[in-house]
């Protein structure tokens, strides 16, 4: 299904992926115009892994794609694979390790078929190694990537963070290896296996805090929501709610006390440098929040920002899509649907200038596209007719 015009349109994708990881590897390629092609089990009675298909989630996930109906496991399926897998570009999986090669869906395999065709392979905790046959599952991973350590208030115990950010971010880095996959393979004209797991996404997205434990071993520990580094940046409270307010670096302190009325805190010892604000942070805090406490939220977001002090709101997930800036960035958008009408999913966070993403066509149907797809491939309706009678789709 090429879609003229936008950035990944000459590329075909091969869908074997289910539940959130690979899903959102793969809606990366499919919202910038890959024809994608899920390929899921024929219909069984059973719910799939990935919850309800008319859910919010996996309307959200599985926009922009056509649907193919395969049983991987006769010898009819795996031919019709290997014809798309000799036409495709990327084939993208979030099986554990052992299952792909029992379904013949390995890197070895496929590339006898295309030695240009790239594999994107997603796990819990990598493709071997000891823990490479263990089911990945996101907050498994937050827990093992050490992101619940350094998550909630001090002496709390263990947080796990309110998204799956070990598979979000396991599924973007997997888009981004399949990318620079097929810009490698401009130049040597062969595919390549990109791999990545759960618990490789977590520990990367740990970033400066993984960073301060490989240089200095410090172990970084909860600190709610102060800034680990920063102060004073955390959560304060208003007279009908709370505020963010990021005040980091000498200069930003200074207008910050200034703007607020607390000059007197700039020259007193307990504050007066970095060090000593991070010591007597509890106190600072106090001193603080007495006094964001006499005004209105949106006071005090008026205030700081004309002053050149971050300083936000802490919104509601209503209070989010109905932000004028949230509107204005477009980051939800339509998509119509053939049986349920119109409703929003997340837009991409990336804008183009000339090659825009666009949310095409809704989730399909379980197997929509399966007698389509197979005629592409030069199969007859009598014997596609033969395949829907043998359950080979």
């Amino acid at each position: 299904m090429l879609v003229p015009g936008m950035p990944l349109s000459r590329f075909t994708i091969l869908d074997l992926t289910r539940v959130r990881a690979g899903p959102t590897c793969v809606r990366q390629l499919a919202d910038w115009g890959a024809d994608v092609i899920k390929i899921e089990a024929p219909p069984d009675g059973k719910e799939g892994l990935g919850g309800e298909r008319d859910g919010f989630d996996f309307q959200n996930l599985h926009r922009n794609k056509r649907s193919l109906t395969l049983n991987l496991k006769t010898p009819e399926a795996r031919e019709i694979f290997y014809k798309l897998v000799e036409q495709a570009d990327v084939v993208v999986e979030n099986y554990r390790p052992d299952v792909k090669n029992r379904l013949g869906a390995d890197y070895e395999s496929l590339s006898k078929v295309n030695k240009r065709i790239i594999l994107v392979s997603i796990s819990g905790f990598g493709q071997d190694g000891p823990y490479g046959k263990r089911a990945g599952f996101d907050q498994i991973a937050q827990g093992m990537g050490g992101l619940m350590s350094i998550t909630g208030a001090p002496g709390g115990g263990p947080m796990r963070v309110g998204i799956p950010v070990a598979d979000l971010c396991a599924g973007m880095f997997a888009a981004q290896g399949a990318m620079l996959a097929l810009l490698e393979r401009e130049e040597s004209g062969e595919g390549q296996w990109v791999r990545t797991s759960l618990l490789e996404a977590q520990i990367q997205m740990l970033d400066f805090q993984a960073a301060r434990y490989l240089k200095d071993q410090e172990i970084p520990g909860q600190a709610g929501n102060d800034h680990p580094t920063s102060i004073p940046t955390g959560v304060f409270p208003t007279s009908d709610g709370h505020i963010n307010i990021a005040v980091a670096g000498g200069e930003i302190y200074e207008r910050f006390c200034k703007t607020v009325g607390l000059e007197h805190l700039i020259s007193d010892e307990r504050f007066s440098t970095a060090d000593a604000r991070s010591d007597n942070r509890v106190e600072m805090n106090a001193l603080i929040s007495e006094l964001t406490m006499t005004k209105t939220s949106q006071h005090w977001i008026d205030v700081l920002n004309e002053a050149g002090c971050p300083c936000g709101p802490i919104n509601s997930m209503d209070q989010v899509f109905a932000d004028p800036q949230v509107k204005h960035l477009e980051m939800a958008v339509s998509v119509d649907h053939p049986r349920m009408g119109s409703f929003e999913v997340v837009n991409q966070a990336i804008k183009m200038s000339r090659t825009p993403s666009s949310v095409r066509t809704a989730t399909p149907e379980q197997g929509e596209h399966t007698d389509d797809i197979l005629s592409e491939l030069g199969y007859e309706q009598t014997t596609i007719d033969g395949f829907h009678q043998n359950g080979v789709v």
